[in-house]
């Protein structure tokens, strides 16, 4: 009885330490961004009682991206929360050849304006401030963002999430249509060269 016993305390073990060897891989897949950190307080009777508000992005670098928001007395903790929030939030991103996106996109949330436009090899990250952490986590080489409008980096990151929400691959486009990948390209290079 006593062997059963000590055998499954070391299963229970080893299943732990598998636990959290996995856990350190999820850990190391994932690259975490600290976009912005805000220090609150609450004026309560005694005086003032300050927390913090963390923000933070989280990707893979091969198309998946999210964000989180997260508050608490303390920093570290703050951000833990915002890094959670980030992992259960994720979206995945089609992306061409792996370095920029399919097409332009202009969207907007609340206040916040931003035009993510798809760019040459080489061209590199231009945006900035939270943005930049998207593209950054997201796995984009190639790209040139321009935020309008509200400053606010959660307005701005809500905004670039609705426009990145929006992003699709001609693959999809030629399903959706029931049409070939070649139709739906060939016609658009014939439209373009109608334009020039």
């Amino acid at each position: 009885m006593a062997r059963s016993m000590t055998r499954t305390q070391g299963e229970r073990r080893g299943r732990g330490d598998s636990d959290r060897q996995s856990r350190d891989r999820e850990d190391s897949e994932f690259t975490e961004k600290l976009v912005n950190i805000n220090r609150v307080a609450k004026v309560v009777k005694g005086g003032r009682r300050f927390g913090f508000a963390a923000l933070v992005v989280v990707g893979d670098k091969k198309g998946r991206v999210g964000f989180g928001a997260g508050k608490a007395r303390e920093v570290p903790e703050a951000i833990r929360k915002a890094t959670e929030q980030a992992r259960r939030s994720m979206i995945r991103v089609p992306l061409r050849e792996g370095r920029t996106l399919h097409h332009d996109i202009v969207s907007g949330y609340g206040a916040g304006r931003v035009i993510v436009r798809a760019a040459k090899p080489g061209t590199g990250i231009i945006a900035g401030g939270p943005m930049r952490a998207i593209f950054e986590a997201l796995g984009v080489h190639d790209i040139v963002a321009k935020s309008i409008g509200s400053p606010n980096p959660h307005n701005m990151i809500k905004a670039t999430f609705v426009a990145l929400g929006r992003a699709t691959s001609p693959r999809a486009v030629a399903a959706r249509r029931g049409k070939k990948v070649g139709e739906i390209l060939g016609r658009s290079d014939v439209e373009t060269r109608e334009n020039a």
